[in-house]
């Protein structure tokens, strides 16, 4: 079994309107790399030009943010759920 990846809207077009996809990965970090192998173009409205999460994508593992866990290096394991959440701005 592998890692469910909850694909948000925005970002549905560059996995050809998949809302979920499966993936192997050992880490999270491992995890946007191979998402970006199977779908050129995402690592890069995930990470930053210093390898860090980009501060309006939010990324949770089973409901709890990574960035309170060990970020890019959380590890991941068989069954795990990775929810990708842009931040929504707006108001008047």
């Amino acid at each position: 079994m592998s890692v469910m990846v909850r694909i948000p809207t925005p970002l549905r077009r560059l996995t050809n309107g998949q809302a979920k996809v499966e993936l192997d990965s050992t880490n999270l970090g491992d995890l946007v790399e191979k998402l970006n192998g199977e779908f050129p173009g995402f690592k890069d409205r995930l990470i930053d030009e210093n390898g860090d999460l980009r501060y309006f994508v939010n990324i949770y593992l089973n409901g709890e943010d990574v960035r309170f866990m060990d970020g890019l290096g959380t590890s991941t394991k068989s069954g795990d759920e990775i929810s990708i959440v842009p931040a929504v701005a707006g108001g008047c």
